[in-house]
C-alpha cells in the first residue's frame, strides 16, 4: 500500500515527549516514527487523560475525527494506559476543579488535590482506577463495532496499557493488571492485535529514562514504540492491500 494513512486516538503518551507536550507533527512522536517507518503519515487527535470513554467520544463527537476515517488506512486505538491510574476523586469531580472560580480559588484546590494525591494512591491502594476495567472494554469494543460498520474493511490495532514510576500517583499502579488481561482477552476474542506496550518501552520507564514525571516518554521511547507498531501494522496493510482487486481488475 503507498503511502499508508494512520488515524491514532491517544492520550498524553502519544504527544508529551521528554519535556513537555510537542504539536501532533513532530517527527519524533511514536505515531510519525510508525507512519514513516510505513511509508506515509499520521493523524493524531489525542488530549490529556483521555481513556477509552474519551476515544470513543472523539470517534461519536468529533467531526475532523469523521473526516480522517473515509482518508484512514489503519486506526490505531492508542489509548487505556491512562484508565488505569488511581484516580481518588471521581472522575467528574478531577476534572471538574478548572470550572472553579474565583482563579484563586482553582489554585488553591488544585494545588491541595495534587499534594494529597500520592498519599490518596498509597492509602487506598491505587483504587479506585480512573475508568474501571470492563468500562475500558466496553468502550473499545463500542469503537471497534462502530468502525467495522463504517468501514469493513478497516484494520484496527491497539495495545496494551503502560507502566509508570510516577510519584504523582505514589509509584502505585495496582489496576494495571486487571485492565490488560481484561483488554487482552476482549482483543482476542475481537480480533484486534495488541501491541504489549510494557514489553516495548517498560524498562525504558521503569529505568527512569524517559521523561523525569516517570509517566511519559523520551525520544528514545518513542522512536522504540514507533518501530514495534510499524511492525504490527505492516502486514494489516499488506493483507489489506492483497484483497483489494486492482483498479481496472475485471474480477473474472
Amino acid at each position: 500500500m503507498a503511502s499508508p494513512r494512520l488515524l491514532v486516538l491517544g492520550d498524553s503518551l502519544s504527544f508529551h515527549g521528554p519535556d513537555s507536550g510537542h504539536p501532533a507533527d513532530e517527527p519524533r512522536l511514536w505515531a510519525n516514527v510508525a507512519a514513516r517507518e510505513l511509508g506515509g503519515s499520521a493523524e493524531l487527535f489525542a488530549g490529556i487523560g483521555w481513556t477509552a470513554r474519551d476515544a470513543w467520544w472523539a470517534l461519536t463527537g468529533d467531526p475532523q475525527v469523521w473526516a480522517e476515517l473515509h482518508r484512514a488506512d489503519v486506526v490505531v486505538l492508542a489509548v487505556g494506559s491512562m484508565d488505569t491510574l488511581p484516580s481518588p476523586l471521581p472522575t467528574y469531580l478531577r476534572t471538574g476543579l478548572r470550572y472553579l472560580r474565583p482563579d484563586r480559588l482553582r489554585r488553591v484546590v488544585r494545588s491541595a488535590y495534587l499534594a494529597a494525591q500520592p498519599r490518596l494512591a498509597v492509602a487506598l491502594r491505587g483504587r479506585p482506577a480512573v475508568l474501571p476495567a470492563r468500562l475500558t472494554v466496553r468502550y473499545l469494543d463500542t469503537a471497534v463495532h462502530a468502525l467495522r460498520v463504517l468501514r469493513p474493511e478497516l484494520p484496527i490495532v491497539g495495545w496494551l496499557p503502560s507502566v509508570h514510576r510516577a510519584p504523582s500517583y505514589g509509584y502505585v499502579h495496582t489496576e494495571r493488571a486487571a485492565t490488560a488481561a481484561g483488554m487482552a482477552a476482549w482483543a482476542r476474542r475481537a480480533g484486534v492485535p495488541l501491541l504489549d506496550l510494557p514489553a516495548v518501552v517498560g524498562p525504558h520507564v521503569l529505568g527512569g529514562h524517559g521523561n523525569a514525571d516517570g509517566m511519559h516518554w523520551g525520544w528514545e521511547g518513542h522512536e522504540a514504540v514507533g518501530l514495534a507498531m510499524a511492525s504490527l501494522i505492516a502486514p494489516l496493510l499488506a493483507s489489506t492491500s492483497a484483497a483489494t482487486p486492482a483498479a481496472g481488475a475485471s474480477g473474472t
